[in-house]
């Protein structure tokens, strides 16, 4: 009889330990799978002869490892030269980081934006096309390669537009600051 009470008792206990180990290994399941979503963004600030230039691009990204990263994000961006023109761009963009060591952060960043530009004057471009609209809507793609330091969730560096057009009138130079982050 004794026998039968302890092999009922130890039968209990496992079941009664197997309900309540349910909800947290499903909880723990759950919180693995977005452990590795990171949000945030980057801010941007560019200055130069007259010019001025904010950008502020919230994103998500998901850390495969601690090296490899990708995300998506969306972009506003505010640029404004002496008192020749100022566009407003915004639109989208995706990005690769790759981290070699844990204080370096290379990047790959491709943009897909919308410009709307106002002129304040006509403008005669090296192609010799004189825009004297004042007004030109279009859409610009910037491919941006980068490097940063790494403090964690903080990444501050500079980018290199490898698609930079002079002519199209979007960024002013093709070497930017940027300052990332991701929680």
């Amino acid at each position: 009889m004794k026998i039968n009470i302890f092999s009922f008792l130890t039968k209990c206990f496992i079941i009664i330990t197997a309900i309540a180990a349910t909800p947290q290994l499903h909880a723990q399941r759950q919180a693995t799978a977005y452990d590795n979503l990171r949000f945030g963004g980057s801010l941007g600030l560019g200055f130069g002869n007259n010019y001025t230039q904010v950008l502020v691009a919230p994103g998500a990204l998901y850390q495969f490892n601690q090296y490899v990263g990708a995300g998506l994000g969306l972009q506003y961006n505010y640029v404004r030269f002496d008192e020749v023109y100022k566009s407003s761009m915004y639109g989208g963009s995706v990005i690769g980081i790759f981290s070699p060591l844990q204080q370096i952060q290379l990047s790959a960043e491709l943009e897909q934006l919308r410009v709307n530009l106002e002129y304040d004057r006509d403008y005669l471009n090296d192609d010799g096309v004189v825009y004297a609209d004042n007004k030109r809507n279009f859409w610009n793609t910037a491919l941006f390669l980068g490097a940063g330091y790494n403090t964690g969730p903080v990444t501050v560096g500079i980018r290199y537009n490898v698609l930079f057009d002079d002519n199209d009138f979007v960024y002013a130079d093709a070497l930017l600051p940027f300052v990332r982050v991701y929680f």
